[in-house]
């Protein structure tokens, strides 16, 4: 039996990946199953949110901690509230899409339903850059994953982002307070910050030229190593997601630990499936 199953995510201009957020998670659990908090009462939603339902929040200006505090509190006393009607709450930010491997032959909701997690669970991070190389600009008519093939193994991005009962998220939802860590087989969380060297500098160009200067001199980590770096085939993804599970950072027991190695892999050309 399929449980219900809500998803949030607050953001603020953000039009791009919001609009690709609502049709990944409308098309897999329902639009009227979306939450999306936006940040600000000059926020629109985006314009394919036809049945989202939208929470709309006076914007603050603070620092990045103090911001990124502010709104994983707003967004874990949403998923409580929404617990009493939901069996599962997702959360996540707005260019990250938590899809379940295609080898399954089962939606996003058929196979959250079958897990058995007290609390909590993740899927391994898959931070995706652009190919310099050997890949275009970004195509917004057509799926991201149908135009990038590589990506950075990252602990970052292994994030806890499904709760299976009422609990609080760590800032960007890098953690569950109080709660043990759980990688599942089969769950992948793709990043999308870095998709496309030309949306950065864009957003680059909004914070001033120091910005922009920056990122042309010094470029974006992810896609520069997803340049650079040999790409590794999917038996470094198992290797990586099982050094995961078990290693965890001294100073940060409930994350995920790498020992600093940083693996560029293909991303698997199923994953094209999913339609992210």
């Amino acid at each position: 039996m399929t449980k219900k199953i809500a998803a949030i995510t607050m953001a603020r201009n953000d039009e791009f990946f919001l609009s690709r957020w609502v049709k990944y998670y409308g098309q897999e659990l329902g639009q009227k199953n979306l939450y999306i908090i936006l940040d600000g009462t000059d926020q629109n939603p985006p314009k394919n949110a036809t049945d989202v339902n939208i929470i709309k929040m006076p914007h603050t200006e603070m620092s990045r901690a103090a911001g990124d505090k502010y709104r994983i509190g707003q967004v874990s006393d949403l998923a409580t509230k929404l617990f009493k009607k939901y069996d599962i709450v997702i959360g996540c930010d707005c260019d990250e899409f938590l899809i379940v491997d295609p080898n399954t032959k089962k939606s996003l909701a058929e196979y959250l339903s079958t897990l058995k997690y007290r609390t909590t669970v993740s899927g391994l991070g898959l931070d995706i850059g652009q190919d310099m190389n050997n890949e275009k600009k970004l195509d917004p008519k057509k799926p991201m994953l149908a135009q990038r093939g590589r990506a950075l193994l990252s602990t970052r991005y292994t994030k806890p982002v499904v709760l299976f009962r009422p609990a609080r998220w760590g800032s960007g939802f890098h953690s569950v307070h109080n709660h043990t860590f759980h990688i599942d087989k089969n769950l992948y969380l793709l990043h999308f910050g870095a998709v496309d060297m030309d949306m950065l500098i864009q957003k680059a160009t909004k914070r001033g030229p120091d910005w922009v200067n920056h990122l042309r001199r010094r470029g974006n980590g992810t896609i520069n190593m997803v340049t650079k770096k040999r790409a590794h085939g999917e038996t470094y993804i198992k290797i990586a997601r099982t050094v995961q599970r078990i290693f965890r950072p001294i100073y940060a027991l409930d994350k995920p630990g790498m020992f600093g190695i940083k693996w560029v892999v293909k991303i698997p050309s199923r994953f094209k499936k999913t339609g992210v």
